[in-house]
């Protein structure tokens, strides 16, 4: 029997996945988190196989919480099941130690066997997803300016956001500047939407 942790915090969706997952023989639901800081001790107490997370979620994402689950609990293995399907989101995944990367509309014997798969130390990733990332690459963005372009989200004065991150104005005009640059935009509004579009604007 493979032992399976859900962690999504929308309820409906994690209930969802259980009743589907609960069906296959070989599969069991032994725990249901809807917060990321929650996978770690929810996996080391419920001795789960494998971890089911979503990418998005309230006190770490999906991509920190893998990071801690595999130092944590090395032999329980990650399939991160995300609406947004990213291919700077799969590529950080596959970097801190997920086996697997699949979009919620993934069908369910699909999902069965990607379980499968990572539990048996396969990997299982989409194809499509694969193939975008492969094209995209990686994030061009520095880890300072993928910070700013964070801080720029919510709008805000350059003077608003060197505040925020303590730094001199002209070195945030100088990240964003090169931001905007990197990703090919004419604004800041529009840099901040494509790399989060792409995925990498993920918390480093």
């Amino acid at each position: 029997m493979i032992r399976l942790l859900l962690a999504d915090d929308q309820a409906l969706v994690r209930g969802a996945l259980a009743a589907l997952l609960d069906l296959e023989p070989d599969l069991q639901v032994v725990a249901e988190v809807g917060r990321g800081d929650e996978v770690v001790p929810a996996a080391t107490e419920h001795r789960a196989d494998v971890a089911l997370l979503d990418v998005e979620m309230p006190g770490l994402d999906g991509i920190a919480a893998t990071a801690a689950l595999r130092r944590a609990l090395p032999s329980c293995r990650v399939l991160i099941v995300t609406t947004f399907g990213r291919p700077g989101y799969l590529r950080r995944a596959l970097e801190v130690g997920a086996s697997g990367f699949v979009v919620k509309d993934t069908p369910a014997r699909q999902l069965a066997d990607a379980v499968r798969r990572v539990h048996s130390g396969l990997r299982a990733v989409d194809p499509a997803l694969a193939e975008e990332s492969l094209v995209s690459g990686a994030s061009p963005l520095s880890a300072r300016e993928a910070e700013v372009l964070r801080a720029a989200r919510d709008g805000g004065t350059v003077a608003d956001l060197a505040r925020v991150l303590h730094l001199a104005e002209g070195t945030v005009r100088n990240h964003l500047s090169a931001a905007i640059g990197k990703t090919g935009a004419r604004t800041r509004a529009e840099a901040v939407r494509l790399a989060e579009e792409s995925g990498w604007l993920l918390g480093r």
